[in-house]
Order: C-alpha cells, then sequence, then structure tokens
C-alpha cells in the first residue's frame, strides 16, 4: 500500500504532538518538517524527519507531499493554507484559521477554487467522552435536547505575551467550547450573550483580555447552551459536559489521574483531573490526524471542515461584540465586509 507524505509546519508544543503521532502510524510517512527555531528542528531531525527546513516557502519544494498539517502561529496559518492549496496539498490546519473573519472567507474561496481537502484542528470533537454524549443525543437517549452545559477551565493562565496576539479569551479558549456547542447537538447558533470578568490576573486585563466568562448560546430552534470558562483552575483541567432534553441528560465528567479513593474521618478523597490539555486530549490528537488520513485515502469528506472553522470564530466576534456593547448579539450581525 502506497503511504501518504505528510509534512508539518510549526514544531511548538502541538506539532511536536502530531509529528510524534505521525511517526506512529501505519499508511503515513513524514518526509519533511518546517520551524524557524532550532529548537524545533532539532526535535524534528530527532524523529528521523529527512527533510528539516525553516520556511515554509522552502518545505513546499519537497515533492511529493501529499497533505500538511499546520502548527505554526495563529498569523502564519491564512498565509499558509493558502500557499498549500495553490501547491495542490491537502492541509490540516491548527484553529482558529485566521482571527479575520474577511480573512478566513478569502482562504476558504482559494480553498474551494483549488479542489484540496481542509481540515481545522477542534481536537475535543474526537475526545471519546465528547463522542460518547454526542452519539447518544443523535439516537435520542435523552429526547430532544433543551439545554447544553459546557465547563472550561484552564489549570493556568498562558503568558500574557501570549494573550496579546491570541486573540483573547473567546478566540483562543473559548472557540473550542463553541465548535462543542454546535458538534455535541448538531444545531446552529442564533444568537450570543457574553459576560465577563478579569478574576484572576489583573495583567489580563491591562491587555484588554478577560480571564473568566460565562456565555449563554440560542440556537435557531430556540433550546439553549451556557458556557463558563476560567483561565485558571487550583485544581487541574476542568473539562464537562451535560446536555439535558426532554427525556434524561447525559454528562461527561472529567478524567483523572487515577481511581483511587481514600475514605477516613475527614472525609472522601480523590486524585485531580489531569493537568491540562496535552494530557486530558492526548488520544483525541491521535484520533483526529487518523481520520483526517482516513478522508484522504478514502474520498471522503474531512470530520471538521472550513465551515466548522468559520462558525466558530463567528460566534466569538459574536460574544466579543456582546461583551463590549453589553447586550445580546445576533449571529447574521456578524458578516464579512462587502
Amino acid at each position: 500500500m502506497k503511504k501518504l507524505k505528510f509534512a508539518v509546519a510549526g514544531l511548538g508544543r502541538i506539532g511536536k504532538i502530531h509529528l510524534g503521532n505521525l511517526c506512529q502510524m501505519e499508511g503515513i510517512e513524514v518526509v519533511a518538517a518546517m520551524d524557524p527555531m532550532e529548537e524545533g528542528r532539532q526535535f524534528a531531525k530527532y524523529k528521523n524527519v529527512p527533510h528539516v527546513v525553516t520556511s515554509f516557502a522552502e518545505m513546499l519544494t519537497v515533492t511529493p507531499i501529499d497533505a500538511i498539517i499546520i502548527c505554526s502561529p495563529t498569523d502564519t496559518h491564512a498565509d499558509y493554507v493558502e500557499m498549500a492549496a495553490k501547491a495542490g496539498i491537502h492541509v490540516f490546519c491548527e484553529k482558529p484559521l485566521d482571527l479575520s473573519l474577511d480573512r478566513v472567507v478569502e482562504v476558504l474561496d482559494t480553498v474551494s477554487k483549488s479542489g484540496i481537502k481542509l481540515m481545522l484542528g477542534f481536537n475535543r470533537r474526537f475526545d471519546k467522552e465528547f463522542r460518547k454524549v454526542k452519539e447518544l443525543v443523535k439516537n435520542g437517549a435523552v429526547g430532544e435536547p433543551h439545554l447544553v452545559k459546557i465547563t472550561s477551565r484552564d489549570p493556568g493562565a498562558p503568558p500574557v505575551s501570549y494573550i496579546k496576539t491570541s486573540g483573547g479569551l473567546f478566540l483562543d479558549m473559548t472557540i473550542h467550547d463553541f465548535d462543542v456547542a454546535r458538534f455535541i447537538v448538531d444545531k446552529e447558533v442564533e444568537e450570543v450573550y457574553a459576560k465577563g470578568a478579569v478574576l484572576v490576573d489583573p495583567a489580563i486585563g491591562e491587555v484588554g483580555d478577560i480571564d473568566t466568562a460565562v456565555v449563554t448560546l440560542i440556537y435557531t430552534d430556540g433550546t439553549m447552551a451556557v458556557i463558563d470558562n476560567s483561565r485558571e483552575a487550583s485544581y487541574g483541567y476542568d473539562q464537562r459536559v451535560e446536555v439535558f432534553g426532554s427525556k434524561g441528560m447525559v454528562q461527561s465528567n472529567n478524567n483523572f489521574m487515577d481511581s483511587h479513593k481514600l475514605y477516613n474521618e475527614q472525609g472522601i478523597h480523590a486524585a485531580l483531573p489531569l493537568h491540562f490539555f496535552l494530557e486530558r486530549y492526548r488520544e483525541a490528537y491521535m484520533n483526529e490526524i487518523g481520520d483526517f488520513a482516513k478522508s484522504l485515502e478514502n474520498g471522503n469528506a474531512t470530520p471538521v471542515d472550513g465551515n466548522d472553522g468559520l462558525q466558530s470564530l463567528r460566534i466569538g466576534l459574536a460574544a466579543m461584540k456582546s461583551l463590549k456593547e453589553n447586550r445580546p448579539v445576533k449571529i447574521s450581525e456578524i458578516v464579512p465586509l462587502p
């Protein structure tokens, strides 16, 4: 069987995870990697990648390449996707495609005209817990969904230097929850109302962002979702989802370091949740790249496409507008410039 030839652009935390996973997969050969930093290139060499370069354009000269995994900084995503599309190379790109709605629409138009496959990196769709919830909802186990509740809290805030360029809480963190809200019940969002505060670190507020938020989403059929976020949970990485419906409720709770419970006169004691996303979603990262590869092999649509990224960005921009203007915002208000 002919192996798919992959390349990886960007070898930070996520890039290293993806490269490591690709190296373990049958039917895939990693032929090139790119990173401007020596540390990233050394990691690729350690993984025996034959062509290790410093620029995306140089990596495109390595032939043949069937697909590229883009894990570079957000402000490079749109340009790199366009360059790959024009070269006829399929793309898996970490979210977001860009922080500008107009730029995303422009890139998706280029992708459509090129005929390549594009998949966005919303890894939580590939977590077995979230997938089980979706399966039960889809099969009618809870009846008609009425309420969705999503909790997403990080164990610690990222550096302020990261927040300055990430797009802020709604576009670098809550955007995953916006995608889960659409995915878990297969409904589109019509209206967003967001409230936020700076309760963790004053420095985050000084750069114009928030670190704590509650967001209410109204779906097109009138059902609702509530998302709560915090940049810092003292007990670890808090990832939970619940769907309440006409016939019952389904929940997905945290994954823990182990399952022990100690009972004594002081109370009941258990392990903390897994500490961060690299541990919590380790298997999901493997699953998403595996499913991307299958879509290339079988000629099927990718499980997360450009429109999924576009709709999550629209929800995120609506949340930002809602917070700023202190009012509910219709998704229909968030459109590209004419």
